[in-house]
């Protein structure tokens, strides 16, 4: 019997029914990097390699149910957030996370890979206002960067003025994942800011169209590095060189994109062996 202890990580997501993106993507990471997995699901989607077609989503009182029974029964080292639908939700979340005292990772999801919004359009302006100041760190990609400042990224410039917008919310660091900026770069460009300025962090180009789940399998690999007490861009660099290794070796187990492998580090640590 395993006789070690696990730090635990949260997961408050939306759930995939095709198993690549969301909580089951965020659960996943967690365990393959060695962090126990507890999760409050915000959403149901009926999804599939080719897309969304369906969301249904619990009432708020219901989330923070289950906020609660996983705060109570479990001591959280660190926690992300990424699909949370609507207005209400984020509201009563914030309530709740206004009281934690570990890292809290924030994958402002907005859109999925297919172009579905996963977001109420009256959402956005209260997860701005509302989580924001609790993040330890905020993740979005370029459209949803844009989403949230108004600011077209076209360069260098408009990047670190979108970043400082970021910034002002609240969020005490911010990531802007740079996987839709160019149709195929030899090297893919995050750029992390904080108090003390801005730096670009630098991962080689994967091509593959199997990069379903990219995102909530960054920042839940953030989020298990923080749970395991690295410092933050520790955390992101190691979550980077993770989710870089997931894409190498993605494949389609069905029909449509595929997700990124979530367990490839453990199989080539098997092959080792």
């Amino acid at each position: 019997m395993y006789s070690g202890k696990l730090p635990n990580a949260l997961t408050i997501a939306g759930s995939d029914s095709g198993g690549g993106a969301g909580i089951q993507a965020d659960l996943k990471t967690f365990a393959s990097l060695g962090v126990y997995g507890t999760s409050v699901i915000t959403a149901l989607t009926a999804q599939n390699g080719f897309g969304v077609t369906g969301i249904h989503a619990p009432n708020a009182d219901f989330v923070i149910q289950q906020l609660r029974a996983v705060l109570d029964g479990f001591p959280i080292h660190a926690a992300k957030t990424g699909m949370l639908f609507s207005a209400e939700i984020i509201e009563a979340l914030a309530n709740e996370l206004n009281k934690i005292d570990f890292p809290l990772v924030l994958d402002p999801v907005c859109v999925s890979t297919s172009g579905h919004r996963l977001i109420e359009e009256s959402a956005v302006e209260v997860m701005k206002e509302k989580l924001f100041p609790l993040a330890t760190l905020v993740t979005p990609n370029k459209p949803e960067t844009e989403v949230l400042t108004g600011i077209k990224l076209v360069d260098n410039e408009s990047i670190e003025k979108a970043g400082k917008m970021l910034l002002d919310m609240g969020a005490k660091a911010v990531l802007i994942k740079g996987g839709h900026f160019e149709e195929k770069p030899i090297l893919v460009t995050d750029w992390f800011l904080d108090s003390t300025g801005i730096q670009k962090l630098q991962q080689p180009h994967v091509d593959t169209q199997n990069s379903h789940g990219t995102g909530c399998t960054l920042s839940s690999a953030i989020t298990a590095y923080l749970a395991k007490k690295q410092p933050l861009i520790v955390a992101i660099k190691k979550a980077q060189e993770y989710l870089n290794c997931a894409l190498r070796n993605s494949y389609a187990p069905g029909k449509g994109i595929g997700p990124v492998h979530h367990l490839a580090t453990i199989e080539q640590l098997n092959h080792v062996r």
